[in-house]
């Protein structure tokens, strides 16, 4: 098992990871292409802190978690669900729901922020 990282300030939480939380937070944080090994890792969500918050930004980071998440599947994951929530206050909280090859379903929330 690896470091568990904390979603809220990157840095290891001195626990151990035991099911995606890494792989989900590294998939949603790296910016995509950015990384040497694996230009298809890493999602585009980074791109929506210059946007308004407006609904359809809502729409774009849901779908640009997907993409991101989308390539867990089927070898770490078996599926992944994405919602977002929108309280219009310069941030939106991204609901992951994914269920490990294992069949453990796990629960993680991923705030990104947007000009207010």
């Amino acid at each position: 098992m690896e470091p568990l990282l904390n979603p809220t300030t990157g840095g290891y939480t001195g626990q151990r990871a035991k099911s995606l939380e890494n792989a989900v937070y590294l998939r949603l944080m790296t910016p995509l292409g950015s990384y040497w090994a694996n230009p298809l890792l890493g999602s585009r969500l980074h791109e929506l802190a210059r946007e308004k918050d407006v609904s359809r930004v809502g729409l774009l980071a849901k779908q640009y978690a997907e993409q991101a998440l989308a390539t867990l599947m089927p070898t770490e994951a078996q599926s992944i669900e994405v919602t977002a929530q929108q309280p219009h206050n310069g941030w939106l909280l991204l609901e992951i729901k994914a269920v490990a090859v294992d069949g453990q379903e796990h629960v993680y929330q991923h705030p990104v922020a947007v000009r207010g």
